[in-house]
């Protein structure tokens, strides 16, 4: 797999987090101006169950605060990752196909590490891959 390949796959899992993002946003907003619309219009005679909207608001918070604390986290390996670059520069490495040459630059993306080797072609740093 060649690192143009990689880094292609990484931009578009990237922008797929981040429109995700930006969809939970418009997707919180839409829902807060239908609850407060609901409010505003609903039967005096007959109101909203005020536990069934706490219910529903609450879910949307779980889910916001998930996706920030899926980005948290993915702050925090990429930061461990770039403390152990320079272990691999140099090195000698063979993924599971056989593909086999020295490191000469290390890309880490939000989904896995690059490794660019001397041959011009990279390996995706995971499970298969070994380094001397």
């Amino acid at each position: 797999m060649s690192v143009d390949a990689v880094s292609a796959t990484t931009t578009s899992s990237t922008s797929a987090a981040s429109s995700a993002q930006e969809q939970l946003t418009v997707d919180y907003e839409a829902f807060l101006q239908l609850m407060m619309a609901q409010m505003q219009n609903q039967d005096p005679t007959d109101p909203v169950d005020s536990s069934e909207q706490l219910a529903q608001l609450a879910s949307f918070s779980q889910v916001e605060q998930a996706i920030e604390t899926n980005s948290k986290l993915e702050t925090l390996l990429a930061n461990m990752s770039f403390g152990q670059v320079d272990d691999l520069l140099g090195r000698t490495v063979t993924d599971a196909n056989g593909t086999t040459g020295t490191v000469e630059s290390v890309e880490i993306y939000d989904d896995g590490t690059v490794l660019g080797l001397d041959t011009g072609e990279g390996i995706l740093l995971g499970s298969g891959v070994k380094i001397s």
